[in-house]
């Protein structure tokens, strides 16, 4: 089977239960927490889940993906396809059609040249734009008229659908965004943290990494929706405060990303105040390595760049010592229970893509790897500490601020000392690490560490985009502004290879062994990805909340618009 097979017949429809509504607004307001706290509202200038969200509240795409990881027309009167002359036989355009009298919550018309502004922002020399990857391959957007929208790409485009689809890929506003090209994005403020949408709800007052207050779009294409007249989102605290807060006190409404041990929040479930939301899509749990230096005494410039290898994770034998000194399967049962499964896949699904055979990882060998660094030329020193050539073998190993993550750090650092690997560790608020400041020493693209752990998926349900931010152009710098997914600094041509190939293949048999190679060129082969654990999406509502369909392949408030107060 192939994709152009597919899109011939693609009718995917939107499947959730609508509820009737008397009028917008007429259920008062909802409250969501954050643990981590959104430091933007911008997401071409954030690879943070919590500030893609937050923006997915007001900023839209023109296609999502529904929980079952079907496309599903948005802001567009259709998916095109082939068969409806949406994709051009030859695969080299998609045009789309946007919904009629569209309008930004200014009550200013959407046009089609708001999306080509749209591209033309995160393309822009100097800008930075954390969702770059979205758009490779594009030659062209163009308006054909006010309404319609045509992408052309430099190749034929089996599976068009990458651009402007899902949180990551939302429609600017041209008027409002215009002054704010290049190296000016990130000085916008007023824009990044008040931005024009047409989302169910509109920027009433934006606190960096404290909270958002919102109100009902006055403009939305829906007259009936949302629900809620008001929308409080709290940043901050912690993830075990954030699920009390919906499960035993019901002081909010829902509590996003509840990164807990299984035995607390069964205990947190017997206040009875809410329930647990789950699904699996692609989110994986996972320790990045670093390639580059990262050492203080660099110039601010030059550290964590690659102008300077890093000393010791450089050669291959020390990284997978690392990884085999882990037990992957007590880590999962730990931190997540039946929510959580051991991995060595970047890749964990869907299974066309997922690697099956590459389950090398999971059988820790401690033994095993204390000979690979003595092989290494790492012999034990002074209080167990391996040393080399006068250095010793010691690492800085930083996350966020979470309960679990800290379990897993002491966890991790004890069995790295057991090999001889001095471990010193580091937890950075998640409104920080996952934030965009370009000044700041702290954030997860910056990586001014030895080895990180954090988790991040991707839209819907094809990882093309997502494995080409690992090629060599996506790598952080002081010349990208610190954007770019591609943390651990992994550059191999053939890899960025593979990357224009699969954005070229149709053929879905061959797309997954296309996919599979780059997961275990970027795992198995290099061990400059880590993967731990295959985590479930987990959050909680409260049992008043009705509406609340999870999403592991979207925002999780992908429909927000429809959620309402259980009467």
């Amino acid at each position: 089977m192939t994709w152009k097979t597919l899109l011939l017949g693609a009718t995917a429809s939107l499947a959730f239960a609508q509820v009737a509504q008397a009028e917008r607004g007429s259920d008062g307001e909802v409250r969501v927490i954050y643990y981590q706290a959104p430091s933007i509202l911008n997401p071409y200038l954030s690879a943070g889940t919590k500030d893609e969200e937050a923006s997915s509240l007001i900023l839209e795409p023109l296609i999502r993906f529904n929980p079952a990881g079907e496309m599903v027309p948005w802001l567009v009167t259709e998916i095109p396809t082939l068969e409806n002359g949406g994709v051009a036989e030859d695969m080299k355009s998609i045009t789309y059609k946007l919904k009629p009298d569209l309008k930004w919550s200014d009550g200013t018309p959407v046009t089609a040249e708001d999306v080509v502004f749209t591209y033309e922002y995160c393309t822009a020399p100097g800008g930075g734009c954390a969702q770059a990857s979205i758009y490779e391959g594009i030659d062209k957007v163009e308006a054909v008229d006010a309404s319609t929208v045509r992408i052309l790409f430099t190749e034929p485009k089996p599976v068009p659908y990458v651009a402007f689809a899902g949180a990551q890929g939302p429609i600017l506003q041209k008027k409002q965004f215009a002054d704010c090209l290049g190296e000016k994005a990130p000085t916008c403020t007023q824009q990044n943290f008040n931005p024009i949408g047409t989302g169910p709800f509109k920027v009433d007052e934006f606190r960096p990494n404290d909270v958002i207050t919102l109100s009902a779009n006055p403009n939305y294409r829906d007259p009936a929706k949302p629900a809620f007249a008001k929308m409080t989102l709290k940043g901050g605290g912690d993830a075990a405060s954030a699920a009390r807060s919906v499960l035993e006190t019901g002081e909010f409404d829902y509590a996003w990303n509840t990164q807990l041990a299984p035995e607390v929040l069964d205990e947190m479930l017997k206040g009875g105040k809410g329930r647990m939301v789950f699904a699996f899509g692609s989110l994986v749990e996972r320790l990045e390595i670093n390639l580059t230096d990262a050492s203080p005494s660099l110039p601010a410039d030059e550290r964590g760049t690659v102008k300077h290898p890093h000393p010791i994770l450089t050669d291959i034998k020390v990284r997978q010592a690392l990884s085999m000194a882990i037990d992957r399967a007590l880590l999962a049962e730990v931190g997540y229970g039946d929510a959580g499964k051991p991995t060595c896949n970047l890749v964990p699904a869907p299974a066309a893509y997922a690697d099956d055979t590459n389950t090398g990882c999971l059988t820790q060998d401690i033994e095993g790897a204390k000979a690979l660094l003595e092989e290494a030329g790492w012999t034990v020193g002074a209080g167990g500490v391996r040393e080399k050539d006068g250095k010793k073998l010691s690492l800085l190993f930083q996350t966020s601020t979470n309960a679990v993550r800290q379990d897993f750090q002491s966890i991790i650092k004890e069995w790295w000392n057991e090999i001889g690997v001095q471990t010193e560790l580091k937890n950075v608020d998640g409104s920080v690490f996952f934030g965009s400041d370009p000044g700041s020493p702290d954030t997860f693209p910056k990586f001014w560490a030895d080895v990180e752990m954090y988790a991040n998926n991707f839209n819907g349900a094809d990882p093309e985009a997502y494995l080409a931010e690992r090629i060599c152009s996506k790598i952080p710098s002081p010349q990208t502004q610190w954007q770019g997914q591609n943390v651990g600094r992994f550059c191999v041509p053939e890899y960025d290879d593979l990357a224009v190939q699969l954005g070229q293949t149709g053929d879905l048999e061959k797309r997954g062994e296309i996919a599979r190679k780059m997961n275990d060129m970027l795992t198995r082969d290099s061990m400059t990805i880590l993967p731990l654990v295959y985590r479930g999406t987990l959050s909680a509502a409260s049992n008043t909340l009705g509406g609340v369909d999870i999403n592991a392949w979207d925002s999780q408030l992908w429909n927000v618009a429809d959620w309402y107060r259980e009467k």
